[in-house]
């Protein structure tokens, strides 16, 4: 009986032994604070971040665009190097003058065969008539190799080259030929 009762009183006392809790968050008044600090220092350092990137980027220096006469006079000296090649020194030629009357008078050249091409720049005042003629002889005489087979010899090749120069030289704009006449006065004055 006493054993029972010891029993009895033991299992109350089992029952009434719990774990440790654990220890309770005391919420801190600074800790938002120093949150709100954080998130505010995130914002300022995007901000300036922004504000950086935007005034490198305006900071670019913009490359005046290389004129269209300048271009197609360096596009020929380097055709010269494929004058032991006809076919391809033509085609470069050709297409340098074709490009350079497309980007100096914004006149579609490239798309067209040669007969469109000076059909539509007849009925146009962009060139004399005398630069017509020798531009529509030039562009014949280009044909002629490029699809008819025909091998000119250096001399006629040439005077390929010298044709598109002289186009050039003709045709561009009357300020780039004022700078040019100035830095030749200058290099005889010099010499």
């Amino acid at each position: 009986m006493i054993a029972n009762a010891t029993a009895q009183n033991a299992a109350p006392l089992a029952n009434d032994i719990r774990d440790i809790k654990p220890p309770v968050a005391i919420p801190n008044g600074w800790e938002w604070f120093w949150w709100g600090i954080a998130v505010l220092a995130a914002i300022a350092a995007i901000i300036l971040l922004w504000q950086w990137w935007r005034k490198k980027k305006l900071n670019v220096p913009v490359i005046p665009p290389v004129p269209a006469h300048i271009r197609a006079k360096q596009k020929l000296e380097e055709a010269l190097a494929l004058i032991a090649q006809p076919k391809p020194f033509v085609i470069a030629v050709s297409d340098t003058a074709r490009t350079y009357l497309e980007e100096r008078f914004t006149f579609r050249a490239p798309e067209r065969t040669t007969e469109e091409f000076l059909r539509e720049l007849g009925g146009t005042d962009l060139l004399t008539g005398e630069q017509k003629q020798s531009l529509g002889g030039f562009l014949e005489s280009c044909d002629l190799v490029k699809f008819a087979k025909y091998e000119p010899r250096e001399p006629e090749l040439r005077e390929l080259h010298s044709s598109a120069v002289r186009l050039v030289e003709e045709t561009e704009p009357a300020e780039a030929k004022a700078e040019t006449g100035k830095a030749e006065t200058n290099s005889r004055k010099q010499s």
